[in-house]
């Protein structure tokens, strides 16, 4: 069977659901057709027209980015922006463009942004910088059920994705008790009597659904469910919704900034790495923002580390920073960011595999690191 752009968008936001992204962001399809086949995925931080031409060399290519191309809201589409002029380019090539940006930040499976410096600097007892919860990441469906037809009713929507909770699968919760109806027209019961009033034995099952999960575990409920007419409801709940931006964790031996930062340096593709302080500070707690994280800064000052390693910090927060006794290690957005690029193919790849999806899946060979060094170094 082929495979299309909204086959591999649904697996993508069953690993990186869009509920999970910032209020403001902008994820998911910006350019195309779901019902477009697909052969080929290529994996970018950016879309450039680079990136395009990349990926309409070959037919059927979707390109995932990191960073939405259509990140703020455009009057129009002309070749008069640089969003629009790609936009363009893309939809005429026949090129795919989709992002998974803030939901991916957030994720809790090692691909996130802020995993990269985590790993480099091998941080014990890590956690989400931030934490917050956000509703309707997850539903949960009710249905009423007769006894006879509970497995079957509950191991089809578990095989559509329903019931798990980390590593465990087929969760539910049932109680036991009556049901009632009176079937009058043209109905035709499962059970009981046309025209009278009926009481029947019935299971109330509750499954916790992911969102994009949501009309496949509907549709294996109603093809299971012996009923004429099922009664079910999905409700949005808060649960598995929980989200937080960066990473916080402590050095295994204390180090000093200036070290901190020529590990940091040796191991991300940055043309550049700055960092702001006493160089020969002792450092144990380190708060990590992937791309740009200046507006965190007041989050790493109170879960109390000692240096703060992002990207785009701007002078005036720096300042800020020195003043209020925290070091910085400033990587540049690109670098902290496209390091996470080969732990993110790799979820992708398993999940595809998993799912049965086929097209060849592969990091863009495009750079687009805007940077090409510094007065006194060239990137190499």
């Amino acid at each position: 069977m082929t495979e299309t752009v909204g086959d591999w968008l649904g697996l993508v936001h069953e690993l990186y659901p869009p509920a999970q992204a910032a209020s403001w962001d902008a994820v998911g399809l910006h350019v195309g057709d779901p019902a477009w086949p697909v052969d080929r995925v290529l994996v970018a931080l950016d879309v450039t027209g680079a990136v395009v031409d990349e990926a309409a060399a070959e037919p059927h290519t979707l390109v995932l980015a990191h960073h939405p191309l259509l990140f703020r809201p455009l009057a129009r589409l002309t070749p008069d922006t640089a969003a629009g002029r790609t936009a363009l380019r893309a939809a005429r090539a026949g090129v795919a463009i989709a992002a998974a940006h803030t939901n991916l930040d957030v994720t809790g499976d090692g691909a996130g942004t802020s995993d990269p410096v985590v790993r480099v600097l091998d941080l014990q007892d890590v956690r989400p910088l931030t934490s917050e919860l956000r509703d309707g990441s997850m539903l949960k469906l009710v249905v009423f059920v007769p006894p006879e037809a509970l497995d079957a009713v509950l191991d089809a929507v578990s095989a559509a994705g329903a019931g798990e909770a980390g590593d465990y699968e087929r969760c539910s919760f049932r109680v036991r008790g009556t049901g009632t109806f009176r079937p009058v027209g043209d109905a035709q019961p499962y059970s009981g009597e046309h025209g009278e009033d009926n009481d029947v034995d019935e299971f109330r099952l509750e499954v916790q659904v992911p969102r994009s999960r949501a009309g496949a575990v509907v549709r294996a409920l109603l093809g299971a469910h012996p009923y004429e007419e099922v009664a079910y409801d999905l409700f949005p709940t808060v649960a598995g919704a929980e989200v937080g931006f960066g990473r916080i964790g402590r050095l295994p031996e204390a180090a000093t900034l200036e070290d901190v930062a020529a590990r940091i340096r040796a191991d991300l593709p940055a043309p550049f790495l700055r960092f702001a302080g006493d160089p020969t500070r002792e450092l144990r707690t380190v708060a990590i923002v992937g791309g740009s994280g200046d507006s965190l800064l007041s989050a790493a000052v109170a879960a109390g580390a000692d240096v703060f390693v992002t990207g785009d910090l701007k002078h005036h927060v720096v300042l800020d920073a020195l003043e209020l006794g925290i070091t910085l290690v400033d990587a540049g957005h690109h670098a902290t960011e496209v390091a996470a690029l080969p732990s993110w193919i790799e979820r992708l790849r398993d999940a595809a595999t998993a799912e049965g999806l086929h097209a060849r899946l592969l990091p863009s060979s495009v750079p687009t690191g805007p940077w090409a060094g510094t007065a006194d170094r060239r990137q190499a």
